[in-house]
Formats: structure tokens, C-alpha cells, sequence
């Protein structure tokens, strides 16, 4: 079993340029089913023969069932890339894009907030259940295992870094999910718990932080409460400045509650077993699940 996609996701692909067509070609040969492609003045054309082409979302869903996208749309257009998925009722909407205004997403997150559509992102990698060849996003498929171990991070390369790892300890991922890092989101860390939680066959769960906001803090009051699962931990930039942005727009030490110490010190009092570096997460989660 996974979280969010699998077997039954019927994805429509927004935005097929240069990156996004590269992104939609690694989706299908992993094996997901994308069912329709949106892109202005296409219509009646077949992207790598087979799958064919829309101008807008709402006719694309109409036609074709899509009920998972991703969005692959220059920045200053994603906000209306967004609007137009839920509109056209997409269950499960996946937001690649980066350098999203902030602005934007305060705007879509008040669109959003009493419709049934989950928001995954901007500026995230997306998300991949390795078992039922299910990929929506950038995560590399080639680095995934099935396993019971769920992963959520705000960071892409991380995520990327903690597969590797746990496939290198002889763990494989029941679903791997990457929120993003911009400081406006959709699904959080506690969103996606929950799922996991919920969830038969992940049996452990990795969460990867950062500096900025208090989002951890958040996760570690949901961990303490309703999570008997175990979880490791790990909060990059423990030697970031005050003050100063180290890569994602959320990752800024704004205030005490932002720093890594705190962040560490919170999830460890929720249970969790954070480790000092990320390059820890695979020798850790080996030694609490002991395999």
C-alpha cells in the first residue's frame, strides 16, 4: 500500500516544455499512467505518440479521468496553473515549479482552503510510491526500492540522499514525498504523517527539516500525540547564520523558534530519533527498525 499515488492515479501533466517533457518521458518509463497532457496550441497532437494533448485542464479531465496533476509552468504562471486544476476538480494537484511568488500562494492557499483538492508544493520534487510504479514529479525513479519506510522532506536533494541511503542499509520506501521549502505551502509535514500513520504497510517514517519557521515544531506536537510509528530526523543547516537564506526561500533563521537546535530539540522530545547529520538517516533507521 502507498500514500497519495499508486495504482489508481490517472496523471495529466501541465506545462510540457523543455524540463517539463524531459520530467513526463522519466514519468512514463517508471511506469505511471499519465493519461493527458496540457499545453497552449497542442490540441489533437499526442505527446511520444500516445498520449494526447488539451489546451486547457477542464477539457483534459473531461475526456480522460485525470484525477492526479503536476505542474511544470514557468512561476509567474503557476498560481493560475493551480486555480485551473482545482477548478477542474483534480484530486491531488503537484506544483514543481519554482520561484513561486509568495504572494501567490497566500492567494491559493485562501482559493483552496474549503475545496477537496490536496496542494502539493511549489518549488517541491513531488512525490513517488516505488511498489505500484506510481511517479509524479522529478524524484528519480531509479534510486527507489519498495519497502515499509515512508519519507517526507522539505528538501529535494535530501529526499534524494535519504532513498539512497536506506536502499544502501537494505530498506525500501513505501512512499516518498518531498512538501517544499518555499515559506506558503500546501501539504505539511503533519499532513503527511498522518497518511503515513495511517497507512498498514509503512511501518517507520523518515522526516527531513530545515531552518525557517516552526514547521518541525509543528510535527513534533502531531508526532507526540497521534504517531506510535518510529520516526528519525534529521534538520539541515545547523551551522546557518542568522538572518541569512541557505537555499530554499523558507530557510531563513528568522527568530530562535527557526534554528536547527530547536527544531532538534523538540522532535527529540516528541520521541523521535534525530540524528546530528542527514548522512546518519540510513545507519539510524537500520539500528531502531533492527535490520
Amino acid at each position: 500500500m502507498a500514500i497519495l499515488v499508486g495504482s489508481e492515479t490517472r496523471l495529466l501533466v501541465q506545462g510540457l516544455g523543455r524540463d517539463g517533457s524531459f520530467q513526463a518521458s522519466r514519468t512514463r518509463e517508471y511506469g505511471t499512467n499519465m493519461v493527458a497532457a496540457v499545453h497552449p496550441g497542442r490540441d489533437g497532437q499526442k505527446f511520444e505518440d500516445e498520449v494526447p494533448y488539451f489546451s486547457t485542464v477542464a477539457n483534459a479531465v473531461e475526456q480522460t479521468g485525470a484525477n492526479t496533476g503536476v505542474i511544470f509552468v514557468p512561476a509567474p504562471f503557476a498560481m493560475d496553473a493551480i486555480i485551473e486544476q482545482v477548478d477542474a476538480g483534480i484530486e491531488l494537484v503537484v506544483c514543481i515549479s519554482e520561484g513561486v511568488p509568495v504572494l501567490d500562494m497566500v492567494k491559493v492557499m485562501e482559493y483552496i482552503k474549503d475545496k477537496p483538492t490536496r496542494l502539493i508544493g511549489s518549488n517541491c520534487p513531488g512525490l513517488l510510491s516505488p511498489a505500484s510504479k506510481a511517479k509524479v514529479g522529478i524524484v528519480p525513479g531509479n534510486i527507489v526500492r519498495p519497502g515499509n519506510v515512508g519519507v517526507v522532506s522539505r528538501s529535494g536533494t535530501l529526499t534524494y540522499e535519504a532513498i539512497a541511503q536506506l536502499v544502501q542499509h537494505g530498506m525500501g520506501q513505501s512512499t516518498c514525498v518531498g512538501i517544499g521549502g518555499d515559506p506558503v505551502h500546501g501539504t505539511t509535514f503533519t499532513d503527511v504523517l498522518e497518511l503515513f500513520q495511517a497507512d498498514d504497510e509503512t511501518e517507520a517514517i523518515v522526516l527531513i527539516g530545515e531552518i525557517g519557521g516552526i514547521r518541525e515544531q509543528l510535527a513534533a506536537d502531531y508526532i507526540r500525540e497521534h504517531v506510535t510509528k518510529p520516526v528519525v530526523a534529521a534538520i539541515a543547516g545547523q551551522s546557518a547564520p542568522a538572518g541569512k537564506r541557505m537555499g530554499h526561500a523558507g530557510a531563513i533563521v528568522t527568530g530562535k523558534a527557526a534554528l536547527a537546535s530547536e527544531k532538534n530539540k523538540a522532535l527529540s522530545e516528541a520521541g523521535v530519533h534525530v540524528v546530528e547529520s542527514p548522512a546518519m538517516i540510513g545507519a539510524k533507521m537500520k539500528e531502531v527498525l533492527g535490520s
